[in-house]
């Protein structure tokens, strides 16, 4: 449409070609065209709102081809079928996509979702891999049904529901025509050929297609052959535990798609090579895999040819694959690092729906066993246990009732150190403990009295509405036998004499006989008159000392009231303090009540309280009303308006009992946390390191709203289970790339395994996840009424989907049922790991993770092998500088390949050794940890995600990188790519700029290996060490220090835009990426009341380009004065609390680690010959087929041992040269396992193109030197060349004596080469047998 108004305008003129006689008819006939055309896009044909009555005239020639039509017309006859898949083949990838495109936009056609499939191999317009499966899986998924496939769709798509396929183009061959035929599955499919209307040529060639079918068909029908292939010449490997095989016939592009699915970048693609050499026996292909395959080379055994060489080397290298566990029991690579969008999405639906099943769960809350006794009754004689209950208010200006909890079982030692802080309003607080007394006798009376008191106390303090009457009956369940929780809580007071304490019987006996609790009937009127001193209450006459200390309730304002004295000097005449009017006034004026008695003194009175959470941190609230009156609030009351209730009922009294049900939460929560600690004492003896108030604050939520929380703990402990997770994947699974050993670890430190975990250890009902409601508050004398059961279960707790909204949501049954999230329950399991290392140190962690289930110790001997597999990378040595490399980290390493492998980049393949990725894998996960260790010791006052900000602004590839290049260690990085030197350069350029040129500059994209070898370098010192932390601690606070200082916080745009937009009430919009010309174009949509704020930015890096985005959006917002309400992360650093910073936890002994552990090694071969005896005897793989010759490869003896992780990389010799000289140390025992035995088998011209290949050299050149002697007895000389690579090329020429064939002569050169190479110091001296 753009088109043709262009050529309408009068620009468009000018686009006429020169030479061109155009007449104003044809200009005519133009415009009439290009109006037609505009009109006709411009229409509703594409917007088209009823399929039915659309008319396909409207497509007419020349705007729409009569083929495209009679498409559309097809598509709309079988639209309405059920089920309906259709593929329309073309033959151009520009026809497929823009038929694509006009069916997708077609409204008649809407039933079908239309996507194109063109190959991955076709030029610019071509489709990546990931975008083909991605398509393919919504074909078979049904989200799309119509595919417009070129000839790549022919082969490979099985999807059995499909119904139609529609030749729009005529197939070229006939195996095109009956492999798209074949893709209609279904019976009664249908086959759909467009072909010209009168074109002979098109309707004889679909014939011939027809013909050449019938003539196969026959030709099968009529075979009668019953002979069988009982024996194929290939070899077969089978797991029996799955059925799974492999043979040599599919062998290659296993090892392809093996490749393909190990980690690369932008730098490096993974692919194997492979090298023929020509032997005795035949063809030998030597098989290079990359550097960061889980081993490097294999060799096959002769074949006549060399495809099937290659077949071999590839089955023998599939079969060592499925031994380092880098393929499944199904003999396919486990997910590989590609990320594929399907299976990612899929992955993620199907994982967001179980988190929606398991997002809540009902568990029962665990409660307490000591308080739950064996049963007994109450009216009997007891003894029973006494703790005394310590209050100290701070500030000390209130007085608090001395109160004793009475149990029938003693408590746990440990439960004697309860120090738990009341938080009561303007910032006072309460420290309470409890302390054991000893043992009191309760007889018969006694019991029915404390029941009675305890009942009593707890109605008025919770279900206050029974003492609005008269009378209230106590004591009518007391024949009940005990079933569910038993303590008393009682008021004591000091004896007259030391400083034992007794129970204050006069006040429990004075409070029971109040009138209240009285039958009405046995009362007299003047009961409790006394002449001398009366006061007239509402409910009748009473003397002082009865009202003072006592509970009144006042009907015209429905309050209760605590009589503190009377006030003899006040009546209701007295000038009220507000107002200036009297009492009598105000009275009457308030509550038009006119008083009877106003010459009665009148009361002072506090009001009765509502039980809060005392449990609840108010200190953040305190804070915001500091000015508030902290002087006890009184108020005064005419004796006339007040109805005696509970006599010696007194204030301080009240004020205990407010503090005591939120100290029996505590108390109970404490007793969990301590039964726990003995299930687990039980199983491992390191738990008895921990205390029961961290296991307590482990399993406390922040939903509790206490001061205690699990959030910390679980940060440390999230970061140290995927260190030691991590560490023990990478030692244990050496044939695992980085992508794999990521995926193993995060199976098992996710939460939906550490909840299956949890669950198996029922933990959940030890979890304290909902804050403390008094009114939910249930003892003796207030039993719950809630009985569930089985019946009742569904109907008490139901489940909705918004818990917001759920009834009875703070219902507390006799089960004590909850619900709970299944990530609360992973996170419980991180926090008691967190709570083990702050209190006893990484062992006892260790013991409770393998409680738990999670397996993380290894043995020694793992170490030592990975550290003697690092010898392979020695050959790089003069790459590097190795001694300035370390004094610049400052550490001298005992294993030099290991520094090596921390900085080779997969690639560079010329040497036979691995790349930094796996190291890497573990120096992120170590660091995490460090991190977070330092974190969290270095800010004791910073909350979890705090930390976690903090820890991701350390702890990221943008700010290792700039680590690197400000220590110039990515100087060190062996690489072999000239994009990555380039965008390394550019990248340093930019960092070494000053910050005003920065300002001036576009911050070029972070090459990932920068950061990458930072991380690298960490795992390296680890190993090298023995995994010794303190080591790697050190050099952790050398390299960032920068970073840990976080002088200059980059908080990541995109968060602090939505967290910006969430604390004002904004909307934010974030449209999908758009690519154009390379780049990302990205905009950031910011909705304030209808206005929108819009912000776009283009980057070849899409995350990128959206954090520009995200920046210039939070500038203008900013400009426009909005701003985060709570304080930022930099100033919440700035006034944050610092102590020095430390190593949390390691109590580890590192494992002892010399530069020389042959002697371990040798230990290891002996233990690993005989588990391999022994695995020999259980194995469950078997290799059948052809007899497989022993094939002894210069990568060692090649047992193919399941433990051996190794076993294929040693194929290079671990000396090299330097100065003409071996370096120090560089001939071990190591070394003469590496050709053992080759000889035998080899000969030595064969060898040498071994030993040259495996060693990236060149392939020596042999050449005839001399040719003399008479015809019948002629000789030769020969000559071969080596060509020895390293930092300074050495060329190496060696002549074979006279010779009566050139192939001895040219094995003579071979030897005298090989003589050479091991005099030189490239072979073992006593291993090679010339």
């Amino acid at each position: 449409m753009q088109a043709a108004r262009t050529f309408l305008s009068p620009y468009g003129g000018s686009l006429d070609r020169k030479g061109v006689d155009v007449n104003a008819n044809h200009t005519s006939f133009v415009q009439h065209y290009l109006n037609k055309a505009i009109s006709l896009l411009s229409c509703n044909i594409l917007d088209g709102t009823d399929g039915d009555s659309f008319d396909l005239e409207t497509l007419e020639e020349p705007f729409f081809s009569k083929k495209i039509s009679v498409l559309i017309d097809v598509l709309s006859r079988y639209r309405l079928e059920e089920n309906m898949k259709c593929i329309v083949f073309v033959k151009r990838i520009i026809v497929a996509r823009v038929v694509a495109h006009i069916l997708q936009n077609l409204k008649c056609l809407d039933f079908w979702k239309c996507e194109s499939l063109v190959g991955c191999h076709s030029g610019l317009k071509n489709m990546s891999r990931n975008k083909m499966g991605s398509i393919i899986e919504k074909f078979s998924s049904g989200q799309v049904n119509l595919l417009v496939a070129t000839s790549v769709g022919e082969e490979g798509l099985d999807i059995q529901t499909c119904c139609l396929v529609v030749r729009f183009d005529l197939p070229e061959t006939v195996s095109s025509f009956i492999q798209s035929r074949g893709r209609a599955r279904m019976t009664k499919s249908k086959y759909v050929f467009l072909l010209e209307r009168g074109n002979q040529s098109q309707e004889k060639l679909v014939d011939d297609y027809i013909a050449g079918e019938s003539i196969m068909n026959k030709e099968i029908n009529l075979r009668t052959s019953n002979d069988l292939f009982d024996s194929l010449e290939e070899n077969i490997y089978r797991v029996n535990n799955t059925g799974a095989s492999i043979s040599t016939a599919c062998s290659v592009s296993l090892l392809h798609r093996y490749c393909d699915n190990l980690p690369r970048d932008m730098f490096f693609i993974p692919s194997p090579a492979f090298f023929f050499i020509d032997d005795v026996e035949g063809i030998v292909c030597r098989l290079i895999l990359p550097p960061n395959a889980a081993f490097r080379q294999m060799c096959g055994q002769p074949c006549p040819s060399k495809d099937e060489a290659k077949r071999d080397a590839c089955l023998k290298a599939c079969i060592k694959l499925h031994k380092l566990g880098a393929l499944t029991d199904f003999l396919l690579p486990g997910s590989g690092s590609k990320k594929i969008k399907v299976s990612t999405t899929n992955i993620s639906e199907s994982n967001k729906a179980e988190d929606e099943g398991l997002r809540e769960e009902l568990h029962e809350m665990l409660f307490p066993a000591v308080l739950r006794p064996s049963r007994c009754k109450l009216d009997c004689s007891l003894n029973l246990h006494f703790y005394y209950i310590e209050f100290i208010p701070i500030p000390a200006d209130r007085r608090y009732q001395m109160f004793g909890l009475f149990v029938i079982n003693p408590l746990p030692k440990e439960a004697e150190k309860l120090d738990v802080e009341l938080h009561l309003a303007h910032a006072r607080i309460v420290k309470a403990g409890i302390k054991y007394l000893g043992m009191i006798a309760f007889d018969k009376e006694e019991m029915m009295l404390t029941h009675n008191f305890q009942e009593m106390y707890l109605k008025i303090l919770l279900d206050r509405s029974e003492f609005t009457s008269s009378y209230v009956m106590l004591g009518n369940d007391a024949a009940l036998q005990i079933n569910s929780t038993f303590y008393l809580l009682l008021p004591i007071k000091q004896k007259f004499y030391g400083d034992k304490f007794m129970i204050d019987w006069p006040t429990v006996k004075r409070c029971l006989s109040s009138p209240l609790f009285q039958d009405p009937t046995d009362l007299s009127p003047n009961d409790s008159y006394s002449p001398n001193e009366p006061l007239k209450l509402l409910d009748g006459t009473y003397s002082k000392a009865d009202v003072i200390g006592s509970l009144v309730f006042t009907p015209h304002n429905n309050l209760f009231f605590f009589v503190d004295v009377i006030k003899d000097e006040v009546n209701a005449k007295s000038k009220f303090k507000f107002n200036g009017a009297t009492y009598e006034e105000h009275f009457k004026e308030r509550f038009d009540i006119k008083l009877s008695h106003p010459e009665q003194p009148l009361l002072k009175a506090k009001q009765l309280f509502n039980l809060r959470n005392l449990l609840h941190n108010r200190l953040q609230e305190s804070r915001e009303s500091e000015g508030r009156e902290l002087v006890e609030h009184f108020v005064e009351l005419p004796p006339e308006l007040c109805s005696l209730k509970i006599t010696g009922f007194s204030k301080d009294m009240g004020s205990s009992l407010s503090l005591l049900p939120s100290l029996m939460c505590r108390l109970e929560n404490l007793l969990v946390a301590i039964e726990l600690k003995d299930v687990m004492l039980s199983s491992f003896p390191e738990a008895s390191q921990i205390s029961a108030s961290g296991i307590l604050e482990a399993l406390t939520t922040e939903r509790c709203l206490e001061r205690i929380s699990l959030e910390r703990f679980e940060v440390l402990g999230d970061a140290f289970l995927k260190y030691v997770v991590g560490r023990h994947n990478f030692i244990s699974y050496e044939g695992l790339d980085e992508g794999q050993l990521t995926r193993r670890r995060s199976a098992i430190v996710n939460n939906s395994n550490l909840y299956e975990l949890a669950i198996r250890r029922n933990l959940q009902v030890y979890i304290r996840d909902q804050q403390f409601e008094p009114t939910q508050f249930f003892a003796l004398g207030r039993p719950c009424k809630v009985v569930c059961n089985p019946d009742t279960e569904v109907s008490l707790h139901q489940k909705n989907i918004d818990p917001d909204r759920r009834e009875n949501c703070n219902l507390r049954c006799t089960k004590s049922h909850h619900w709970l999230h299944s990530k609360t329950i992973a996170d419980v399991v991180e926090a008691l790991l967190g709570a083990f290392i702050v209190e006893c140190g990484f062992k006892a962690a260790f013991a409770f993770l393998h409680w738990m289930g999670i397996k993380v110790d290894f043995k020694d001997s793992a170490l030592y092998r990975v550290l003697d597999a690092s010898s392979t990378n020695l050959s790089l040595m003069n790459y590097i500088n190795i001694a300035e490399l370390e004094e610049l980290i400052g550490y001298k390493f005992k294993h030099k390949g290991l520094l090596l492998q921390a900085f080779v980049h997969p690639s560079f393949n010329k040497h036979s050794g691995g790349c930094y990725q796996r190291m890497e894998f573990l120096g992120d996960a170590v660091l995490e940890y460090l991190m977070t260790s330092y974190l969290y010791s270095t800010y004791p006052d910073l909350k979890p995600g705090q930390i976690t900000d903090l820890k991701s602004l350390a702890v990221n590839n943008n700010s290792f990188a700039y680590v690197a290049v400000k220590k110039s260690i990515h100087k060190y990085l062996i690489k072999d790519s000239n994009h990555l030197t380039a965008a390394v350069n550019t990248f340093e350029n930019y960092v070494n700029l000053s910050n005003s040129e920065k300002n001036l500059s576009e911050e070029p994209a972070c090459p990932k290996v920068l950061g990458d070898i930072v991380e690298s370098c960490v795992g390296a010192v680890l190993l090298d060490s023995g995994f010794d932390l303190n080591h790697v601690w050190k050099l952790m606070l050398m390299l960032l220090r920068p970073v840990l200082s976080f002088s200059d916080m980059h908080i990541n745009p995109m968060r602090e835009l939505r967290e910006l937009c969430q604390c004002n009430g904004f909307e934010l919009g974030l449209p999908e990426p758009l690519k154009a010309n390379g780049e990302y174009h990205v905009k950031v949509e910011v909705n304030i009341n209808s206005k929108t704020i819009s912000c776009t930015a283009a980057n070849r890096n899409s995350k990128d380009a959206r954090k520009l985005a995200a920046q210039e959006a939070l500038s203008k917002l900013k400009n426009y004065g909005y701003k985060h309400r709570s304080k930022s992360l930099e100033e919440i650093l700035r006034s944050a609390r610092k102590k020095e910073s430390e190593l949390i936890g390691y109590d580890e002994e590192p494992i002892k680690v010399e530069a020389d552990i042959s002697v371990e090694m040798k230990n290891l071969q002996i233990s690993e010959e005989m588990d391999a005896n022994f695995f020999s005897q259980n194995r469950e793989e078997s290799f059948t087929g052809r007899s497989e010759t022993s094939i002894q490869s210069t990568g060692g003896d090649n047992k193919g041992d399941k433990n051996d992780a190794d076993n294929g990389r040693n194929i290079q010799p671990k000396v090299v040269m330097q100065n003409d000289r071996l370096p120090r140390g560089a001939t071990d025992i190591s070394n003469m396992k590496e050709y053992h035995g080759d000889m035998v088998h080899k000969t030595a011209r064969s060898f040498l193109y071994e030993f040259c290949a495996a060693n990236y050299w060149k392939r020596p050149k042999f050449e005839l030197c001399k040719d003399e002697g008479p015809s019948h007895l002629r000789k030769f000389t020969c000559k071969v060349i080596v060509q020895i690579m390293g930092t300074s090329a050495t060329l190496l020429e060696c002549y074979s004596d006279p010779k009566l064939q050139k192939k001895a002569a040219q094995e003579h050169a071979a030897q005298g080469a090989l003589w050479c190479l091991k005099q030189l110091g490239y072979l073992p001296k006593d291993e090679v047998r010339i």
